[in-house]
């Protein structure tokens, strides 16, 4: 339940707090008196989007935050153990609206609006003044049937397989656009895979084919110059050699005589044994230099055409390599296209196959809620004076020429919450045959009806607060006071706030408020006050005769009262 409301300015709101109470909790006042707003407020906490426009003139921020005392959700403590915030018995839900934007508390832990609002969805179910009008919109019966805890189960099931099944209806599509392209560029692919292949890419060190070319292109000038070396013993120019051998003679005599010209002497000898070396290296080198011109055209032509190629291309050696592999990965698919395709269309015939049996678990369901609900809402609807009515909940297979699955040979459409077209037939009165809500429901008849679903669900889904604003729109007399009494009745499994403006309703409260404006100075705010029994008598008979309240219309205020008091 909702255990308090505090809102600060908020619109003509100041700063407010109430404490409600269990069972049924009455909001009444003239109109204009801000019965909306703090119903607005109450929207705002559950996450629906706020204007800033709500910022009291002159304050930073509005505020509004509600505690609501709960029990062991399992839903709801896993969304808060989810997004790291504390259960307890008490959770406050806060949110503040600047101008420069939203923000949202659990138990004073930031969330997103997101969070507030699943939280919000959790606990309470707030009913606006138009928001009846929705049943007239045939689109939205199908979430009532959901709205029954025996679907969920069944409808996550077949939410499982429709995903499935998308993914593959996505996978034969994406299929069918790639062979749609390639077809397109088979031709340039075949020729390039053509042309690189000529290349001969995966043959091509460039590291090598650099080297290759230097050599054979300084053939004469490494033929040269190794000649030079090794013919240097047999040249007369200041041998190097003899030089070397008249060095080591003398150091060798030098040594015996001073130790430290050893040293010295093997250096020399070092140097005779590298020189040698280098000597050898070069006669044996220039034995296998290779002169051949047309080798090196060969390279240099291969070199050409590569540089040609990664030109083209904007590529690389290696991403020509790995480009190569890709197109011909391409063609490949290209060719076995025919094959992959029909792979695929045998899974989607599989998977449709799996999603037709969830599809039919689902109608079926749905059908059986359809009926349950329609005797419980006859029920209901006898209660708020509609004792001949007669609800029809049809429940029809979506028919497509396109449609997934094939059911008693008809081709059915499927969407993400079923194959199935739901739309309620009423008739209020007795021997007529049932037309949809839209075309048969008065105003007050098509809130009685939403009364009764409200009636109905609260006790399915064991929601802790319902929050009323004008259920009662077009009716009066004895039918309010029905209303009133079957609010009443409904009180006793949930928690209800409820807006009107019909003594009959009011007087059935198990907690009276009153909402009021009040000029404080130069400002007009909003009060709400929690009314006495005496002052709830008075508010009773205000109701029933305006402003001019007699001894007549207090008695009549009390009788109405005990009556109904005595009634529940």
């Amino acid at each position: 339940m909702i255990k308090s409301l505090y809102i600060k300015d908020f619109a003509l709101i100041d700063e407010l707090e109430v404490e409600f109470e269990e069972g049924l909790n009455i909001l009444t006042g003239q109109t204009g008196a801000g019965k909306s707003i703090i119903i607005g407020a109450l929207n705002m906490i559950l996450g629906e989007r706020a204007d800033t426009e709500v910022i009291r003139q002159g304050a930073d921020k509005a505020i509004s935050e509600a505690t609501i005392r709960v029990g062991d959700d399992a839903d709801l403590r896993s969304l808060l153990e989810e997004n790291e915030v504390e259960f307890n018995e008490y959770l406050i839900l806060r949110r503040e609206i600047r101008n420069t934007g939203s923000r949202a508390f659990i138990n004073d832990t930031p969330v997103n609006i997101s969070v507030l609002k699943a939280a919000g969805d959790l606990l309470v179910d707030l009913h606006g003044q138009h928001d009846h009008q929705l049943l007239l919109k045939e689109e939205n019966h199908l979430g009532v049937i959901d709205g029954f805890g025996e679907v969920e189960p069944i409808l996550k099931g077949y939410k499982s397989e429709y995903k499935k099944m998308t993914e593959l209806q996505k996978e034969l599509r994406a299929l069918k656009k790639r062979e749609h392209e390639l077809e397109e560029k088979t031709e340039l692919y075949r020729f390039q895979v053509q042309e690189l292949e000529e290349a001969r890419l995966d043959e091509i060190d460039l590291e090598q084919l650099e080297s290759e070319m230097n050599l054979l292109d300084n053939a004469e000038v490494l033929d040269q110059k190794a000649g030079a070396i090794s013919e240097m013993e047999e040249s007369d120019d200041g041998n190097i050699i003899q030089l070397l051998n008249f060095l080591k003679l003398n150091l060798e005599d030098l040594a015996r005589i001073e130790p430290e010209f050893e040293n010295y002497l093997q250096e020399i000898n070092a140097a005779r044994v590298s020189i040698n070396e280098a000597i050898a290296f070069a006669e044996r080198y220039r034995n296998s230099i290779e002169f051949n011109p047309k080798r090196l055209e060969e390279l240099r032509q291969r070199q050409s055409e590569l540089n040609r190629l990664q030109k083209k291309y904007q590529r690389d050696l290696p991403e020509l390599v790995s480009y190569l592999n890709e197109i011909k990965r391409e063609l490949s698919i290209a060719d076995n296209f025919d094959l992959e395709i029909e792979k695929l269309e045998q899974s989607i015939a599989a998977q449709a196959e799996v999603l037709k049996e969830h599809s039919i678990s689902l109608h079926r369901t749905r059908e059986k809620i359809g009926e349950k609900l329609a005797v419980q809402i006859q029920q209901e609807l006898a209660k708020v004076g509609i004792p001949h009515s007669k609800l029809d909940v049809r429940v029809d297979w979506l028919l497509s020429d396109n449609g997934w699955i094939e059911v008693e040979g008809k081709t059915i459409e499927c969407t993400e919450n079923g194959c199935d077209d739901v739309r309620m037939y009423i008739s209020t009165n007795k021997g007529e045959e049932p037309k949809p809500l839209a075309k048969i429901a008065s105003g007050g008849e098509i809130s009685r009806v939403m009364l009764a679903l409200k009636s109905i669900l609260a006790k399915e889904q064991s929601l802790p607060v319902m929050i009323f604003d004008e259920i009662d729109t077009g009716i009066s007399g004895e039918i309010s006071e029905k209303v009133g009494t079957s609010m009443r009745k409904l009180s006793e499994h949930c928690q209800i706030v409820a807006i009107t403006h019909q003594p009959q309703i009011a007087s059935q409260a198990h907690k009276h408020y009153k909402v009021a404006k009040a000029e404080e100075g130069e400002r007009t705010v909003t009060r709400i006050i929690p009314l006495s029994d005496e002052e709830h008598i008075h508010e009773i008979a205000s109701l029933m005769s305006g402003s001019q309240i007699t001894d007549s219309t207090l008695n009549s205020a009390r009788e109405l009262i005990e009556k109904n008091t005595f009634k529940n």
